[in-house]
């Protein structure tokens, strides 16, 4: 799932000059540098520019794989120690300058400490290379759309009309977990706006929209559940059934992550849904997929065998509160109960970072969608769905396990009767269906390739073998 993933650190580590103190030249830190953060699960790529201003220095940091956005820092030098501080952010960086091209420290932020090692001259390979990334003039149509959902709930997006008058073929896109825009945008890859435009070329429109609460969209983001998603849904097929230039027998689903779990719930209980692809989608209940996903990325970190299992007990443990008090108030302070027990067993300087994350825990492990998410098992909607299904899972994906996964939802889909259930683990892809090494999320941001040309083409070909383009 995306969710865990993209619980990383600030989205802004970025920049605008601003003067720094005249030392820090002496010290020898001006010039270009680059490093990477391991945050969670990621790695993102950082540049560090310091440079010569009238009256002092001029500092700024880069997240090369969060949209190059950037954030001022203020420059302090004491003797070989360097400090820039990012009021903006609540952040610092804190390093010592060894042999005048590295810099070894810790980046700071709201109680957390992680190590960055930034070297001299290494921003020159810190670009972002999406070469999948639709450039214009585009041989279709594209228009911005907005219709109602929910109460207080307009959806702001993009549809994609293939050439020709139509009716067309249709597909709405459901995103992963998180708050994400119309393109499913993670580390500079837009892998919606990638498979939109491979299916408009193809004579396939393509809805994309803004999650609620993100973007253009309105609504609370923060209070929504699966649930709420799934109504957005229908509220898509409706509006895609209403246009013109779609043929309403003809539209269906396709979703990437927890869109895989929506996409489901959506077409067993709505009959106007023709299809159904699941990329990645999870076939078992979430708490379950989020114990594996979790012990899998951390081996793949390094992690030791007996670090996972320990740190397995101590998650069942969380996520059997989690499913047993109803109430917010003593959930929390259930989990705030077991985290402290956990903390007694390992040593006390560790102890301010384990609060830290104890309190992140609380915030996600209390919301609504995370409860919702815990509790929920998609092989019933899975069991209830009765058009064509194309499920997909990269070999390597660490997020949605493909064994698991894909014999999941094969069997709750063959249980319920299904007569077209297509299901293919697809060798060399992870759970973003780029060509990976290992799969981790640590190599989402390094790829170049946003999602392989071998999902794109199956995904096309499937549509249009049951659905067929408009006649020319």
């Amino acid at each position: 799932m995306m969710r865990p993933v993209r619980a990383a650190l600030a989205a802004a580590l970025a920049a605008v000059p601003l003067a720094g103190t005249a030392a820090a030249q002496d010290a020898g830190v001006g010039g270009r540098w680059g490093g990477r953060l391991e945050v969670q699960s990621l790695r993102l790529r950082i540049t560090l520019a310091v440079d010569s201003a009238e009256g002092g220095l001029t500092a700024r940091f880069v997240s090369v794989d969060q949209g190059n956005t950037a954030i001022p820092a203020a420059v302090a030098v004491s003797a070989d120690s360097v400090t820039f501080d990012m009021a903006m952010i609540g952040a610092s960086y804190r390093a010592v300058l060894v042999h005048r091209d590295t810099l070894r420290g810790e980046w700071v932020q709201g109680g957390g400490r992680l190590p960055l090692v930034m070297v001299r001259g290494a921003d020159a390979e810190m670009v972002v290379r999406r070469p999948q990334t639709p450039q214009p003039p585009f041989p279709y149509r594209a228009e911005e759309v907005a219709f109602d959902s929910e109460p207080g709930v307009r959806l702001a997006g993009t549809l994609t009309l293939p050439e020709g008058a139509g009716p067309h073929p249709a597909a709405f896109l459901i995103t992963g977990s998180g708050p994400q825009d119309r393109d499913e945008t993670l580390l500079g890859h837009k892998p919606f706006l990638v498979l939109a435009d491979h299916l408009t070329r193809s004579g396939i429109a393509v809805l994309r929209v803004d999650d609620r609460g993100t973007g253009a969209s309105t609504g609370s983001f923060a209070a929504a559940t699966s649930e709420n998603f799934a109504r957005d849904a229908e509220a898509a097929v409706r509006f895609l059934r209403a246009r013109p230039e779609v043929d309403a027998a003809r539209v269906g689903l396709i979703g990437h992550s927890e869109g895989g779990l929506v996409a489901p719930l959506v077409a067993s209980r709505t009959p106007e849904v023709a299809f159904v692809v699941l990329l990645a989608g999870p076939g078992m209940p979430g708490a379950r997929l989020l114990d594996m996903q979790t012990s899998l990325i951390a081996r793949a970190a390094g992690a030791e065998d007996s670090v996972v299992a320990n740190a397995a007990i101590l998650r069942r443990e969380l996520f059997g509160a989690v499913t047993s008090i109803a109430d917010s108030a003593a959930l929390a302070a259930r989990l705030r109960e077991i985290g402290a027990r956990a903390m007694a067993t390992v040593a006390e300087d560790a102890h301010d970072e384990m609060r830290v994350q104890l309190e992140t825990a609380v915030g996600q492990f209390t919301s609504p969608w995370f409860r919702w998410f815990l509790r929920y098992d998609p092989l019933p909607a899975l069991r209830a769905t009765r058009v064509p299904v194309l499920a997909l899972n990269g070999a390597l994906d660490l997020q949605v396990p493909p064994d698991e996964d894909l014999g999941g939802i094969e069997r709750a889909l063959r249980e319920g009767g299904n007569p077209d259930v297509t299901v293919e683990k697809l060798p060399g892809l992870n759970h973003l269906f780029q060509p990976a090494a290992t799969g981790a999320p640590t190599e989402y941001a390094e790829i170049e390739q946003t999602m392989a040309p071998v999902v794109l083409e199956r995904v096309t070909a499937w549509i249009l073998q049951r659905f067929g383009p408009a006649p020319r």
